[in-house]
């Protein structure tokens, strides 16, 4: 390993500037997906290491219609949030199905947000194809063993999956990403955050370098929402999702008016099913309109041998969430 500098700005402004002004920075908070891309993986390398843990940008407040969360509150204290217990069950369940309660205590939310992936071909060194580590390199997934990879926003260049249980009910729900940078600070709709990989897979946010995360804006569902997040996974905890959904009804006397629907397990990116959901609106919560979404939401899939079981798990995932949330399963 190469020499590491370490450094500890007293506030945003200051974090912001010493990172933009050296290409080869990272921010350092609660540390647990920079441990294993560094010290286990060492599929990054950088050259100094800034540690925004100290600075003024935890806690949980309402502002409006939303949930403001400071980018370094934890996955365990916005889980454990009353508001977040009342009126975001999809949320709540999407934070305990992910990791461990010990990384749930450490991890923040900004961190969660930046999670890279879990291919085993971008964390692998000895493998040379990987587009996202090294573009132009090809990707040996494509023609690998490629069960946890994706099928949506998938291509010949990348099949690597998004692995953040949170994002999927973020994504869902319209929230937004707050970030500061050298030009002052910008609000971005998640669902605009992500950056499909198309020829440049290592390309996967827009933030750009020395930007920092600073807050994620949750808008609170209206009175009467039903709300959860299923996790279809090989084990009951601690395993990443094969498929998950997150889903958001309001149901008056059997017909849908509102639907939010997004999928996790599947995706390049937390993936918005958009097409579901018009299908969703408006129709009778009943298994002929949950099929006819299920099958919009994985019209245009991108599939290998690995994978293409997925097409049908990530429907019954989507079917069983609905089915759970307008009652027709006791």
């Amino acid at each position: 390993m190469q020499a590491l500098g370490y450094t500890r700005p007293r506030d945003v402004a200051s974090a912001v500037a010493m990172a933009t002004a050296d290409p080869r920075a990272a921010y350092l908070a609660g540390g647990t997906t920079l441990v294993d891309l560094l010290l286990k993986d060492a599929v990054i390398e950088p050259g100094r290491l800034i540690d925004i843990g100290r600075l003024p940008l935890r806690g949980i407040s309402i502002c409006g219609d939303a949930l403001m969360v400071g980018a370094l509150t934890t996955m365990a204290e916005l889980a454990d949030d009353p508001t977040v217990r009342e009126r975001l069950p999809l949320v709540r369940q999407a934070l305990l199905a992910g990791a461990s309660p010990q990384l749930r205590n450490v991890a923040t939310i900004g961190g969660n947000l930046l999670q890279r992936t879990r291919c085993r071909y971008f964390r692998d060194l000895a493998v040379l194809s990987c587009n996202k580590r090294t573009p132009g390199s090809g990707c040996a997934a494509v023609s690998g063993t490629a069960r946890m990879h994706a099928i949506l926003g998938a291509s010949e260049y990348c099949i690597a999956v998004h692995a953040s249980d949170l994002c999927v009910s973020l994504a869902a729900l319209d929230a937004s990403v707050e970030s500061a940078g050298v030009g002052g600070q910008r609000i971005t709709p998640m669902t605009d955050f992500y950056v499909l990989p198309g020829d440049r897979p290592d390309t996967e946010n827009v933030l750009a370098h020395g930007e920092l995360i600073t807050a994620v804006h949750i808008p609170l569902p209206p009175s009467g929402t039903r709300s959860g997040y299923l996790k279809v996974r090989d084990r009951a905890s601690y395993e990443f999702a094969l498929a998950s959904a997150a889903a958001a009804l309001l149901i008056d006397s059997g017909t849908i008016t509102a639907a939010r629907l997004a999928l996790g397990g599947v995706g390049t990116i937390p993936w918005r099913a958009r097409e579901a959901e018009e299908i969703l609106t408006g129709g009778p919560a009943d298994d002929r309109t949950f099929r006819a979404a299920t099958d919009a939401a994985l019209r245009d899939t991108f599939t290998v041998p690995g994978t293409a079981f997925k097409v049908e798990l990530a429907k019954r995932t989507i079917i069983r969430i609905l089915q759970d949330l307008s009652g027709m399963r006791s």
